[in-house]
């Protein structure tokens, strides 16, 4: 699952149901991302693929949680908190990728790791689905954000 999804699915818990409760929006974001991982989704094992998707989709993830985080805080000023928390979550997990890359290492134990990896199903067919995810999440939260309260 690419990151900007889990982000796009924290940031639905943190302006839905968990809105005002970040703690519980964070852990509730790294819950999705997990319950995500086991859904069908894209992934490629050839490191070149990987690595130019990855960028694209760590730029398109910092993107959503600025763009995300702006419209939150114009419209909904005081779940704003619980937003950016839901967002963490949901890309926390995934933190183990750039560690790795860039410093050698995952910042997990290799235990959590190894779970993580064994929970996925990936297939490189699966980007139209990805992008789908994507829309219909933007949708779900601008829906959100758009609600008064």
């Amino acid at each position: 699952m690419l990151v900007t999804n889990h982000v796009l699915a924290g940031a639905v818990l943190g302006s839905g149901p968990l809105a005002r409760r970040p703690v519980l929006a964070f852990a509730a974001g790294v819950a999705s991302h997990l319950a995500l991982d086991t859904v069908p989704h894209w992934g490629d094992q050839r490191r070149r693929v990987f690595l130019v998707t990855a960028v694209c989709d760590g730029l398109a993830g910092l993107a959503a949680i600025a763009l995300v985080a702006r419209a939150t805080s114009r419209r909904r000023p005081a779940v704003l908190l619980s937003v950016l928390a839901g967002m963490a979550g949901g890309a926390f997990p995934d933190l183990d990728k750039p560690s790795t890359l860039f410093f050698g290492g995952s910042p997990f134990p290799a235990r959590w790791d190894a779970f993580h990896a064994r929970i996925q199903r990936e297939s490189p067919r699966r980007m139209p689905q990805e992008a789908l995810v994507a829309g219909l999440l933007g949708l779900v939260v601008d829906r959100l954000l758009g609600r008064r309260g």
